[in-house]
């Protein structure tokens, strides 16, 4: 979908009320939904034509010779635009019903559903004239600092937003969201990140037992309340610091 003047006039009007990142994303979708006249799609455009090829061609070749799919969702399941607290919501649904219906991957060929978890919630930063929406028990990076040992200043420079840049809201887990994020979502896994934040010693940990109590305590609850193991660990920001405990 090619996104037009328009339609990143009415985005930045979404960003100034809701903290959208005002990238025409969703208001060019609602065009492809209407039907409008004069849209774009890709390959409608002669440059982008010889990189397009229809995807279920190429997942039925994958699947036919037994390779495997990883698909990566985007988001979190409360900004669903079916199941997330609208309207501070994105332009999709961000379950795994959702990400695989887009694909156009059958619910019957997944064999495991990871489910990623911060141990503190975040949203954007709120707009001047808005809010980007509800938290359950907002806090501040000053808390967060003092419960992990962190340099407050170290943790707003790592929790700014990818697209605008701005400073990201922070909040206490979320126990009563994990139940429902869970219940649509049914993972056979959670990637638990940011056990830092709990405490930095946790960057020194290696295995499970190396874990703070208090860490490995909250990771049982969670275990608990999603029906669910906590296989993946996420301790820093670093791709080689990530405890593995999955049997498979």
């Amino acid at each position: 979908m090619i996104i037009n003047a328009s339609d990143i006039k009415a985005e930045r009007t979404l960003k100034a009320r809701l903290g959208s990142t005002a990238q025409g994303v969703g208001m060019a979708t609602a065009r492809r939904i209407k039907r409008q006249k004069n849209v774009r799609l890709a390959r409608d455009i002669k440059l982008l034509k010889p990189f397009l090829r229809p995807g279920t061609e190429v997942l039925q070749e994958m699947f036919r010779d037994g390779k495997r799919v990883l698909l990566e969702g985007t988001q979190g399941t409360a900004l669903s635009i079916y199941h997330g607290m609208y309207p501070y919501v994105t332009s999709r649904d961000t379950t795994v019903a959702g990400c695989l219906a887009e694909a156009g991957i059958s619910a019957t060929r997944v064999r495991k559903v990871i489910m990623v978890c911060r141990t503190y919630p975040i949203r954007v930063q709120n707009p001047a004239h808005g809010t980007s929406g509800p938290m359950t028990a907002e806090i501040t990076w000053e808390e967060v600092a003092e419960r992990s040992r962190y340099e407050v200043s170290e943790l707003k420079e790592a929790e700014k937003t990818t697209t605008t840049k701005l400073q990201r809201r922070v909040g206490e887990f979320d126990w009563n969201l994990l139940r429902i994020a869970s219940s649509l979502n049914a993972p056979t896994d959670i990637a638990l990140t940011f056990v830092d934040y709990l405490a930095k010693s946790n960057t020194a940990a290696r295995r499970f037992e190396q874990l703070t109590l208090d860490t490995i305590r909250f990771v049982e609850e969670v275990e608990k309340i999603a029906s669910c193991p906590v296989t993946l660990i996420s301790t820093r920001f670093h791709t080689r610091s990530i405890i593995d405990r999955r049997m498979w």
